[in-house]
C-alpha cells in the first residue's frame, strides 16, 4: 500500500495535490483541538474585526474567531464524511459481495432492494429525516443517516466485479477444496475490490461533504456544530455578503471547494491507477 502511495505521488501531480491537501487539512482538524475558545458559543471575541495577528482571518458577526471556527469546521466536516463513507462501504462491500456471489433469487431480491434505493427521491428523504431528528443531529447520527443511503450505486459496482471473479478457475478451486462462502468471498474475493473500495470511498465522501453543505445552508442540521456547511449558513444569515465581510463568506466556499477538488483529484488518480495500462506506463518509468 506505502509502495502503490509512493508510485502515485512520485508520477502523478493530481494524486500529489490531493494527497496534499488532504494531509494538510488532517493536520488543521486536529490542531483544531486545541482551540482557546469554544467554537459553539457566541460572543467569545469581539465582533466584526478585521484579519490581524491576533485574529488572523477576523471574527464574525456572531462573535467567533473566524480562523478557529474554520478550523473547527474542517474537523466536524472530515468526520462526518468519514462516519458516513465508512457505514456506506461497509453495507455495498456486504451487499456487493454476497449479491454477486451467491446468484439466483438471493441477487434478484438484493438487486430490487438495492435498485429501490438508487430511483428513490433522496433529498427530499433527507430533508425529511433532517427535520425531525433536528434536535439531535449531531455530526455521528447526521454520518449514519447518509451513510444508510448512500451506498446503492457502489453495491452495484462490487456486484459487477463479483460476477467476474466468480467465473475464474482461483473461484472454482475454493470451491472443490470446501470453502464457505463467507470465507470465499472474504480471502478470494475482497482483496481484488479493494483499490475500487479506495477510490469510490473518496467519491462519497465528496458526496457526503456537498449533502451537509446543503442541509445546513436550508437551516436543516445542528447549526451550532462548526461545519463548513454553517459557517456558510450563518455567513448568509448576517448578511456577510451586502456587508462586504469578505473574510467571513470566502472561508467556508474557499475551504469546501479545495476540499473537494483534492478529493476529486485523489479519486481520479486512483481510478486511473487501477487501469492495467496506466500501472504499465508508471513500471516503465522506474
Amino acid at each position: 500500500m506505502f509502495a502503490v502511495i509512493r508510485d502515485l505521488y512520485r508520477n502523478d501531480k493530481r494524486f500529489a495535490f490531493g494527497f496534499t491537501v488532504l494531509a494538510f487539512f488532517v493536520i488543521i482538524a486536529f490542531v483544531s483541538r486545541f482551540a482557546p475558545y469554544d467554537m459553539r458559543a457566541w460572543n467569545t471575541v469581539p465582533r466584526d474585526l478585521r484579519p490581524s495577528l491576533q485574529h488572523p482571518l477576523g471574527t464574525n458577526s456572531i462573535g467567533q474567531d473566524i480562523m478557529w471556527k474554520a478550523m473547527a469546521a474542517i474537523k466536524n466536516s472530515l468526520l462526518l464524511g468519514v462516519i458516513a463513507a465508512a457505514i456506506s462501504r461497509v453495507i455495498a462491500i456486504v451487499v456487493g459481495l454476497l449479491s454477486g456471489y451467491k446468484g439466483g433469487l438471493f441477487d434478484r431480491v438484493v438487486m430490487v432492494l438495492t435498485d429501490s434505493f438508487i430511483i428513490i427521491p433522496l433529498f427530499p428523504i433527507l430533508i425529511l429525516i433532517a427535520t425531525i431528528l433536528r434536535s439531535s443531529l449531531n455530526m455521528v447520527v447526521l454520518g449514519i443517516v447518509i451513510g444508510l443511503f448512500g451506498w446503492a450505486w457502489d453495491a452495484r459496482l462490487f456486484r459487477s466485479q463479483i460476477l467476474s471473479l466468480k467465473e475464474r478457475e482461483f473461484t472454482r478451486t475454493a470451491v472443490f477444496s470446501g470453502l464457505k462462502t463467507f470465507k470465499i468471498v472474504t480471502t478470494e474475493h475482497l482483496p481484488y475490490i479493494v483499490p475500487l473500495v479506495m477510490a469510490t470511498t473518496i467519491n462519497n465522501v465528496i458526496w457526503v461533504i456537498g449533502m451537509e453543505v446543503t442541509l445546513s445552508m436550508l437551516g436543516l442540521s445542528n447549526l451550532n456544530t462548526p461545519t463548513i456547511g454553517t459557517m456558510i449558513y450563518w455567513a448568509l444569515q448576517y448578511q456577510a455578503i451586502f456587508l462586504e465581510r469578505w473574510n467571513w463568506i470566502l472561508t467556508p466556499v474557499i475551504i469546501c471547494v479545495v476540499l473537494i477538488l483534492a478529493l476529486y483529484m485523489l479519486s481520479t488518480s486512483i481510478s486511473e491507477y487501477l487501469d492495467p495500462r496506466t500501472r504499465l506506463q508508471m513500471i516503465r518509468k522506474r
